[in-house]
């Protein structure tokens, strides 16, 4: 067996948020091999993902993101649950991510829970025009399927993820709570653009 050094857990730690105890375990089953020890994390903490979704996420950073020479400029908060994980690279990597999803695809809510139940009213009421003179059946699954569009194109979670448009960006979210073992939430989020 491959003696673990450390240093070595501090640094898989260091790169990945894990806990000690979970980048040990890694590395002894990677045999010391770096990584496929981060590979290791990341199969395992796809499993434990949703578990954590449900822990409080206190802890994060207030990330800024300014684009299109100084024309577009987002300002985001993304939770966690340490400040030992807010100050890791990839929780950065990830909150700068987020920022130029945000300033791409201007989204409008962060989740579909967000919207104002008079917005979701309205958007309703204007799909329900659109399909007058069909059967009420036909009407109402229209407006479902319309709904649902609308919020894929406006809910920040839901909108495809701008750098990988197969994913969503909570399912970017997801990979990086598997990957760093804590819950992530975006707390909210603010874009600015020349003129608008």
């Amino acid at each position: 067996m491959v003696e673990i050094s450390a240093k070595l857990v501090s640094d898989l730690r260091n790169s990945t948020g894990a806990g000690f105890i979970d980048c040990k375990n890694a590395l002894i089953e990677s045999n010391g091999n770096f990584e496929e020890a981060v590979t290791v994390l990341k199969k395992k903490g796809v499993a434990t993902a949703a578990k954590k979704l449900g822990r409080e996420a206190n802890e994060g950073i207030i990330e800024s993101y300014i684009h299109g020479g100084g024309r577009i400029g987002v300002l985001l908060e993304l939770n966690c649950e340490t400040d030992f994980v807010a100050k890791n690279s990839e929780f950065k990597k990830l909150s700068r991510d987020i920022c130029m999803h945000i300033a791409a695809a201007n989204p409008s809510y962060v989740s579909r829970e967000n919207v104002p139940a008079d917005v979701i009213g309205n958007e309703r009421e204007i799909a329900g025009a659109q399909a007058a003179g069909k059967p009420q059946h036909a009407i109402d699954k229209i407006v479902e399927g319309k709904l649902e569009k609308w919020y894929q194109q406006t809910c920040l979670l839901e909108q495809p993820f701008v750098k990988d448009q197969e994913k969503t960006v909570n399912d970017y979210v997801t990979a990086a709570i598997a990957m760093i073992g804590e819950n992530i939430r975006i707390g909210r989020f603010s874009r600015f653009q020349i003129g608008e």
